[in-house]
């Protein structure tokens, strides 16, 4: 309790309770409802305004006689020399102490002032302005002359002092001592617009010589494309055509590689365009592009552009458009290299131009952009740069052998481990057959065979070889594909047709019995049907049944027992046989469906659809009572559709009903009721 009565030292020994801040309790307003007069924003201002008291101002002082003046000037120096005591580094306390000596003329006095204040802090420039001026504005030219020249030796780099000193002289007309002046500033290498500054002065005065030779001190000091520009244009203005292109050509020859150049090359093409000397100017704009990278050279493509549809015929003007396409497809590929159809746009710019040499180096460029993934997905759009530049060669330059090691190389970068292209394969063959090069074309397909086996090499080289009449190539190349392949229908397919075309039965035969004896295939139905086919064009009908029965062996599929039943009434044997082993089959697949396949009802009821077609088809001979009895009917039903919330909803469906399940249904339903008599019977004897 002691402490709390106690001051707190760190609150300056007050207690708790004196520095606690007491703020107004908030009122509350009961009458809620608008006042009858209402007070606009405008009206309390204005109030607040009336209100305000007078501003006090200190009493205006008259001074009547010199003892009274040099009271008040004492009275203003001591408070002067005191406040700088207080803020000696305050530079307008200093600023204001001189002035106010100035104003009460006493020039020595504010000098002194001045001097003192240049002691603490002579690297303010403001300084040295405001004393200059204040000598310069009580005319007292020498002082402000010393002034200067001190302020530019102390301070040789703030070129707001160097433009004072030279401007208070030539308004002097002291024209030599304002070049003097401006001599000694070129002496420490001023920015451009302190040398640009001393030409003009010399230029109010007529002076062009001595302009001259200043602008050619400026070029070797600032050797840059906007000095040497200026240079250029100052010669232009005095009528120096011949000196101004000497300008231009110097100003070429050391900044050419320079990040500027593209303003330089502009500027010496307006200025032969101007003289009118447009083929000059044809060969600046040539040269330029040639030599300043695409990609500075935008401004420099659309003036160019521009140039050819001023003066330029039809040829310079296509050459012109030309070259600002090529520079867009060049920026294109420069920011990425692998936008491989950016590359397809800009041959095709080059191999309409017809300019060999370009065409085939930027081929060479696009080539040497290889995918770097081994993925085949990456190189699908690469592989066609070759294939294009392959064709380039061959029909446009044709030069055979860069086409044909255009593909050497090609197939020689392809890693063929991983994967490889058939159609660069293909292509390399058609290209030596195309020479009459039998020998080469067999050992591109060879090599391909070899290293990386496809179906369209191997279909291709067999035709090929088949064209050529070399049999015992395609037969060697078929087993070839087949001992690579053994599983391909279609090879076995054409393997037996070639043979067959050769009358060769009983090899086709032998090769449709390999086929078959596979393991795995991955279209046997194609290779049963050419097989049954080839059986039936050779009218072996015996074989053909033998064949259906192994098929059946195999599988008992609706369309084999339909074909199979087809087969039977086509056979050129006597008719009424035909239909008799056609029924045979039909009833053979129907007892099938009905006791090993009972859930199959649809592909049952088919099978009789088809029987019945049949039946009709055979006319007179058809008997269609056998098959109507067996018809099913149709029923349709709903079934339950069951998800993961539960019942979803229900589903119709087509059921078939055949007469053995009917009559089965009616038998189970005639022993129900024969059960139910049978209980009533032995309840009412009980009872």
């Amino acid at each position: 309790m002691a402490s709390n009565r106690d001051g707190d030292p760190s609150l300056g020994y007050l207690t708790r309770k004196d520095t606690e801040v007491k703020l107004p309790r908030p009122t509350r307003v009961k009458n809620k409802t608008p006042a009858p007069i209402q007070i606009t924003a405008e009206q309390i201002l204005r109030e607040a305004r009336e209100r305000q008291e007078a501003e006090i101002r200190p009493p205006k002082q008259k001074i009547t006689d010199s003892t009274e003046l040099s009271d008040y000037r004492l009275r203003k120096r001591k408070e002067f020399e005191d406040l700088i005591r207080r803020v000696r580094w305050n530079i307008s306390v200093w600023i204001k102490y001189a002035q106010w000596e100035e104003s009460q003329k006493d020039f020595n006095r504010a000098r002194s002032v001045w001097e003192r204040a240049l002691e603490v802090d002579y690297r303010n420039h403001t300084l040295w302005l405001k004393y200059a001026e204040v000598e310069m504005k009580n005319k007292f030219i020498n002082h402000a002359r010393n002034v200067w020249d001190r302020a530019v030796t102390l301070l040789p780099r703030v070129d707001q002092l160097w433009y004072k000193y030279i401007h208070m002289e030539e308004m002097l007309g002291n024209v030599a001592g304002a070049r003097q002046i401006f001599e000694r500033w070129m002496g420490w290498v001023p920015d451009q617009q302190g040398w640009l500054s001393y030409i003009k002065f010399e230029l109010r005065y007529n002076e062009v010589e001595r302009a001259r030779g200043i602008f050619e001190r400026f070029v070797q000091c600032h050797p840059k494309v906007s000095a040497w520009i200026r240079y250029a244009k100052f010669e232009m203005k005095n009528g120096e055509v011949a000196r101004s292109r000497n300008v231009y050509e110097r100003a070429v020859e050391k900044l050419a590689d320079d990040e500027e150049a593209e303003m330089l090359f502009v500027a010496f093409a307006e200025f032969e365009e101007r003289c009118k000397e447009t083929e000059r100017a044809r060969c600046i704009y040539k040269f330029a592009l040639d030599h300043i990278p695409k990609g500075r050279a935008e401004d420099l493509y659309r003036k160019f552009v521009a140039f050819e549809k001023q003066y330029g015929d039809k040829e310079g003007i296509e050459d012109a458009i030309v070259g600002k396409r090529r520079f867009q497809y060049e920026d294109e590929v420069r920011k990425n290299p692998l936008n491989y159809d950016a590359w397809f746009d800009y041959i095709r710019l080059e191999e309409n131009v017809g300019n060999k040499e370009r065409t085939r180096e930027v081929y060479e460029r696009a080539i040497a952009n290889v995918p770097p993934a081994q993925e085949k997905r990456y190189w699908q759009r690469y592989i066609y740069l070759w294939i294009n530049y392959a064709l380039y060669e061959e029909l446009d330059a044709e030069d055979i052998e860069r086409t044909r090691e255009v593909y050497r190389e090609c197939l020689s970068l392809i890693p063929h481990d991983i994967f490889s292209f058939a159609k660069i394969w293909l292509l390399a063959a058609q290209f030596e057959i195309r020479q009459l090069n039998l020998k080469g074309a067999r050992q591109v397909l060879g090599n391909a065979i070899g290293k990386a086996p496809k179906d369209k090499i191997f279909k291709k080289y067999i035709e090929i070889e088949l064209q050529l009449g070399n049999i015992d190539r395609c037969r060697k190349l078929y087993e070839k594909y087949l001992e690579w392949s053994p599983e391909n229908c279609y090879a076995w397919s054409k393997y037996a047709e070639l043979e067959r075309s050769l009358s060769e039965t009983e090899r086709a035969r032998a090769i449709f019995e390999l086929a078959i004896a596979q393991p795995a295939l991955d279209m046997p139905e194609l290779l049963w049907k050419a097989y049954i086919d080839f059986e039936i064009s050779e009218g072996e009908y015996d074989r053909t049944r033998e064949l259906y029965e192994r098929l059946l062996d195999r599988t008992k599929h609706l369309k084999v027992w339909i074909s199979c039943a087809k087969f039977e009434a086509s056979a050129k044997e006597e008719q009424k046989l035909c239909i008799q082993n056609a029924r045979r089959v039909f009833e053979k697949a129907l007892n099938y469906f009905r006791m090993s396949a009972p859930e199959l009802k649809e592909e049952r009821a088919m099978l009789l659809d088809e029987w019945l077609d049949m039946e009709k088809s055979f006319g007179q001979l058809g008997d269609v009572s056998l098959v109507e009895p067996k018809l099913p009917k149709k029923l349709k039903k709903r079934k339950q559709i069951d998800s993961e919330d539960g019942l979803a909803g229900y589903e119709e469906y087509i059921d078939y009903v055949f007469p053995e399940e009917a009559h089965a249904h009616n038998l189970k339903i005639l022993e129900k009721a024969r059960e139910w008599k049978r209980q009533r019977l032995a309840s009412g004897a009980e009872d």
